[in-house]
């Protein structure tokens, strides 16, 4: 009997070995974006540590800090009233040298040349709250591809409840794949919408309605979910900058009785 072949996707070789750093859009700056930044800044610098280009990271986020946030999210008293995307890019230039860029807009579309060229990147991660917003970017991000620096190659989506998560990479074109008799090489992953949209309708319809304090905002979401659900999928960028291929394109995190379902290519 012939055994199947372990399904694989292998990364595009321009993050692998770039010329120029990887651009990377991170779309939202509250409760998983201010944790993910921090986690892209620990990657960057070792990937470069490795002799690698590293990442130039872009955040778009129009909120911001209220006192709500503290606790929960990585803002401190001092910085009430900032926009979240400029308070943690200006927080995390200073720690590690970085010369990284905030946007303190929605990400949407836009028609001037100079927006709609910095809203382009080889990777996208969103961090944002609902279904809707998550597949207005997908939208957006999918849209004619060209042979230029910043083409978009992967979308890492990020989206919670209280105590449960899902973190799914996708690509954004077909990566070629080398040709390979131990595993079967699949070039497009498709998205948690495409496949798990309508399973998740309906479970974050108030995760993001506003919250006066920390102790309501704690009603909504678990201290720790996105803490833990962000260093998992920093776990699986890490892998797919320094393995150059994958098994699994995502998976789903139940903090409340500690299980995690990885999603296989």
């Amino acid at each position: 009997m012939e055994l199947q072949k372990k399904r694989i996707h292998f990364v595009h070789s321009y993050l692998i070995n770039p010329t120029n750093p990887i651009s990377v859009s991170l779309i939202g700056a509250g409760g998983n974006g201010s944790q993910m930044l921090t986690a892209l800044a620990r990657i960057n610098h070792a990937l470069c540590s490795l002799g690698h280009a590293g990442l130039q990271v872009t955040v778009f986020d129009d909120d911001t800090v209220e006192s709500a946030n503290l606790g929960r999210q990585l803002f401190s008293e001092s910085e009430l009233g900032m926009n979240k995307g400029v308070a943690l890019i200006n927080r995390v230039n200073r720690f590690f040298g970085s010369g990284w860029k905030a946007v303190p807009e929605r990400f949407e579309a836009v028609s001037d040349t100079k927006s709609l060229h910095s809203r382009k990147a080889n990777l996208t991660v969103s961090c944002v709250d609902t279904l809707l917003a998550r597949a207005n970017i997908e939208h957006l991000i999918r849209i004619e591809h060209d042979s230029q620096r910043d083409q978009g190659l992967y979308l890492l989506d990020l989206g919670n409840s209280r105590t449960s998560g899902q973190v799914f990479l996708s690509t954004l074109q077909t990566i070629k794949q080398p040709k390979s008799e131990r595993f079967e090489t699949v070039g497009n992953l498709s998205s948690m919408l495409e496949d798990y949209g309508v399973l998740l309708d309906g479970n974050d319809q108030h995760a993001n309605d506003p919250s006066c304090s920390l102790a309501e905002a704690l009603t909504k979401q678990d201290l720790f979910i996105n803490s833990a659900l962000v260093s998992l999928g920093a776990s699986m960028l890490w892998n797919l900058f320094r393995e150059g291929l994958l098994e699994y394109r995502g998976f789903f995190l139940n903090l409340k009785d500690f299980r995690s379902q990885p999603v296989v290519v």
